[in-house]
């Protein structure tokens, strides 16, 4: 099954490196991002992972949640935290789930159907889709999915970047633009008209074309 931006993000129990969780529940009013490995001590998903822990304070200033996902069982993932840890300067702050059956990768499309087997004895080239981010809203529907390659590190700065623009365009009636980072001008959205954008922005916009609308980012 594959997913795309608007649908609901399949809920799941499962056991994590901090308990057990039912995934819904455990999202609850804030937003969430699921990212997710093909196995345990492969050296690309180690740098990430560090990463996202030094990182783990601008996600919850954010009011979003951070989980990972690998094949593995639990009890692999805490050895793999020192490892982390010892080479990157930081281990996982955040819940890591097993998914030892492959239950959630193939609920969330990331292996197909027809995948089986002992997790222990699959290599991360038969996992090589399991390398996807998903960004989930309070509402849990999914919106935003990237999906890499296995030999090109995430960049969970974009991912940032991304939620600044979705947490805003969930407030206000705008767009942002190429490159936008928070602060910048935005664009207003299409769906409004300039009678309605004229009671929202009355002092005007810029607007080198009609239908780009140029306005500083609402507060």
């Amino acid at each position: 099954m594959s997913f795309q931006i608007g649908d609901q993000a399949p809920d799941f129990e499962a056991e994590t490196t901090q308990g057990r969780i039912r995934f819904h529940e455990w999202i609850g009013d804030s937003w969430a991002v699921l990212f997710s490995h093909p196995k345990d001590f492969t050296p690309v998903c180690t740098t990430e992972l560090g990463y996202m822990a030094k990182l783990k304070p601008e996600f919850d200033r954010r009011n979003v949640k951070i989980i990972g996902l690998s094949v593995d069982p639990v009890e692999n993932h805490k050895k793999w935290a020192a490892d982390i840890e010892e080479t990157q300067g930081a281990a996982p702050n955040y819940p890591m789930i097993g998914d030892t059956d492959l239950r959630i990768s193939k609920l969330y499309g990331m292996l197909p159907a027809s995948a089986s087997g002992d997790a222990g004895a699959r290599t991360p080239v038969d996992n090589q889709t399991v390398r996807n981010v998903f960004v989930i809203g309070p509402d849990k529907k999914i919106k935003l999915i990237i999906v890499y390659p296995m030999t090109t590190g995430r960049n969970f700065d974009e991912v940032l970047r991304v939620i600044d623009s979705l947490q805003l365009t969930a407030k206000h009636k705008v767009a942002t633009p190429v490159n936008w980072k928070p602060g910048e001008d935005v664009i207003i959205a299409g769906s409004v008209s300039d009678e309605e954008a004229k009671k929202a922005y009355p002092m005007g916009w810029k607007a080198p074309r009609p239908y780009l609308r140029i306005v500083p980012q609402p507060r």
